[in-house]
């Protein structure tokens, strides 16, 4: 199922309102540089650039900007597995100066609404088991701990596997 990125877009009220609108829309080559420095100032291990360039085209790679700049990202995608389409959320983080504004929650809730549309029922998600702030969104975001998974990061720490039921 296909649909049109540039109907994806959503433009969503920041909730502290301090700058005004946060802007989702997909991510586009020229926001990679500014991705990845979010990135190395959020983990310690960052994906590196040409992991975010392998994603490009996937409807669920989408940016927040505010006031012009990028504020956050979000990668995420669908893969067809036993039958079913699972949605995966690989990669989200917000810019350190950005945090606690709700761009966090803007970039996940519209990328459920992609994956629903691109047909996933089931999103599933890894999360370190120290990040507490991230668990916490996502269980606002309705994901429950499904298994922990021993030394699944590079630096041998545990994840946490999360999953969501998508309503059809």
């Amino acid at each position: 199922m296909r649909v049109g990125i540039e109907r994806l877009g959503v433009t969503v009220r920041a909730p502290t309102g301090r700058d005004g609108e946060i802007s989702i829309r997909p991510a586009q080559r020229a926001d990679l540089l500014a991705i990845v420095s979010i990135e190395k100032q959020s983990f310690p291990q960052p994906w590196p650039y040409d992991a975010f360039e392998t994603f490009l085209e996937e409807p669920a790679f989408l940016v927040a900007e505010c006031n012009g700049a990028v504020a956050g990202y979000v990668v995420a995608d669908v893969t067809q597995t036993v039958g079913r389409r699972l949605g995966h959320v690989k990669d989200i983080a917000v810019h350190p100066d950005r945090r606690g504004e709700g761009v966090g929650s803007a970039l996940l809730s519209r990328s459920l609404s992609v994956l629903a549309a691109y047909g996933a029922d089931t999103v599933k998600l890894e999360v370190r088991r120290s990040n507490e702030r991230a668990k916490r969104l996502y269980r606002e975001f309705g994901f429950d701990s499904l298994r922990l998974v021993p030394g699944y990061y590079q630096d041998d720490e545990d994840a946490i596997v999360m999953i969501r039921q998508l309503n059809s």
